[in-house]
């Protein structure tokens, strides 16, 4: 009688864990994409080369890209033990990186479009640390590609800790999900601005790089001189007119691309699930427990529309250029009350609606003050230039005109001012084109600061800091007044400040 054993591969998260690699379908992408963004190089030695030795040397530079990119796809391999996710990768130059699992904080699953090619996605495997950067830091692993049940296999393996845990619970709760009417929102955010100034900037350099005039083209001809014989007023007022449109145009459009499909859930271990996207899809997961409070942002013109949108402050999170490019977007521009809704929802109260504290009047001048002076700064500057024959004399004459709007925002901006104590969270409120409303939590904090500029001291008015490992990394509140901002700080962390208040009465 013979017997026969049976050899049962290792588990996920054991340390002799199998090894995963990525997914082999990237080599018919990353050749490609490689050669794309080498293509500038490449056609430079093709078409200017004619026979010359650095011609070689673009090619080569090229081959080199498109291996490299070969190598990372079939050298990078990856797997999970009980203690860390570890990564390998290289050919020639071999790169190891670890990242401990009790320090990630977030898997954040992103699928372009050459990913949704074929049904691939990046994951990007984040800490509690930011990475200043373009690419990914040392805490921080991009996984780019695996399959898309792949990638949610490691958000729940990493996030969840264990699976079969939440595979036995109730399924996901909802808590927002994007509406069609928010659209009427989109034109508010500008964002169709950023794309009309990166075209014209781009076609600008290259009309210039390449000795080009537009003005040889019969269409602008006709523009231009359509214009030339219009009023100067009536012209300024269809320009504006013109560029408002285009930009609504291109906001409700990147809107519909960015935000389209947008589902805020609950999972059951206690996670916030997101995901959004109508060609770029993206799902991120962010711990509760490490979630550390949430902003209610309201620039101006999405302000007068009543409208804002709502960002997580956690650990881990890609801010990116603005809170919406990163991955704590909980709500995007949406209705000011489902806004509330929303922070309700997620942290069990609201605490962003708390009534809060006027700041002193003293707040106001300087407020004022500052933006005044900048324009008269600016208005010295241009005339300065114009005296000196470099200008004409209109530009400072119209930055004389900004004074009014200048003293406008200032106002604007002290009537944003203030500052409250809401149970476990010190929520705080600054700014006018860009409105922020922070609620974050107490015992979140790593410390707390209070400084004042010599001009602050003067005015009896100070600045408290409240130091968290998380969103932007400090939220501060402006121009309180002394005794009141030190109280809060007391109050904010209580005991902290106490011995030097004390002995602040005691020397008094």
């Amino acid at each position: 009688m013979s017997t026969e054993t049976v050899v049962t591969p290792p588990a996920e998260g054991t340390q002799d864990a199998p090894w995963h690699r990525l997914d082999r379908r990237m080599l018919l992408i990353r050749p490609v994409l490689d050669l794309a963004k080498s293509l500038p190089v490449l056609l430079g030695a093709l078409l200017f080369g004619h026979g010359e030795p650095w011609q070689w040397i673009g090619l080569a530079f090229t081959a080199i890209a498109v291996c490299t990119g070969v190598s990372h796809v079939l050298t990078s391999r990856y797997r999970i033990t009980a203690t860390q996710v570890e990564w390998h990768t290289g050919l020639l130059l071999r790169k190891q990186r670890a990242i401990p699992r009790d320090r990630i904080r977030t898997v954040d699953v992103t699928s372009e479009p050459k990913h949704r090619l074929f049904s691939l996605a990046a994951a990007r495997i984040g800490t509690g640390r930011h990475s200043h950067g373009k690419g990914p830091g040392k805490d921080e692993l991009v996984l780019d590609a695996v399959t898309v049940a792949e990638a949610q296999r490691l958000r729940t393996l990493l996030l969840h800790r264990k699976a079969e845990a939440v595979a036995a619970a109730p399924p996901e709760q909802l808590v927002a999900a994007v509406d069609k009417k928010w659209l009427r929102y989109a034109p508010f955010t500008l964002s169709g601005l950023a794309v009309v100034g990166a075209v014209v900037g781009t076609v600008y350099h290259f009309a210039h790089e390449l000795h080009f005039d537009p003005i040889q083209f019969s269409l602008v001809q006709t523009v231009v001189g359509h214009f030339t014989d219009t009023p100067a007023w009536l012209s300024l007022v269809l320009a504006a007119a013109g560029l408002l449109v285009l930009v609504s145009m291109l906001s409700v459009g990147g809107y519909v691309l960015s935000f389209w499909n947008h589902r805020l859930t609950r999972e059951p271990a206690g996670t916030l699930h997101i995901r959004r996207g109508l060609i770029t899809t993206r799902s991120v997961s962010i711990e509760e427990e490490r979630l550390r409070g949430v902003e209610v942002r309201e620039p101006l013109p999405l302000r007068l529309a009543g409208g804002a949108r709502v960002v997580a402050i956690a650990g881990g999170l890609r801010e990116g250029k603005g809170a919406d490019k990163g991955g704590g977007l909980l709500l995007p521009p949406a209705p000011l009350a489902k806004a509330h809704e929303v922070v309700a929802e997620v942290l069990g109260e609201d605490p962003a609606a708390t009534p809060l504290t006027r700041h002193p009047r003293r707040a106001l001048y300087r407020r004022i003050s500052r933006a005044v002076v900048g324009v008269l700064l600016l208005a010295a500057a241009l005339y300065g230039l114009a005296w000196l024959g470099a200008l004409p004399d209109w530009p400072w004459q119209a930055a004389l005109v900004l004074l009014p709007f200048a003293a406008l925002v200032g106002w604007d901006r002290y009537r944003g001012l203030g500052h409250a104590l809401a149970g476990r969270y010190l929520v705080t409120r600054s700014g006018s084109l860009d409105r922020g409303t922070a609620a974050v939590r107490r015992d979140g904090m790593t410390g707390i600061v209070v400084e004042r500029s010599y001009f602050q001291r003067r005015a009896g008015l100070v600045t408290v800091i409240a130091p968290v490992a998380a969103g932007k990394g400090k939220y501060v509140v402006l121009d309180v007044g002394e005794a009141d901002g030190l109280a809060l700080a007391d109050q904010a962390v209580p005991g902290l400040l106490t011995p030097f208040l004390t002995g602040d009465r005691d020397r008094g």
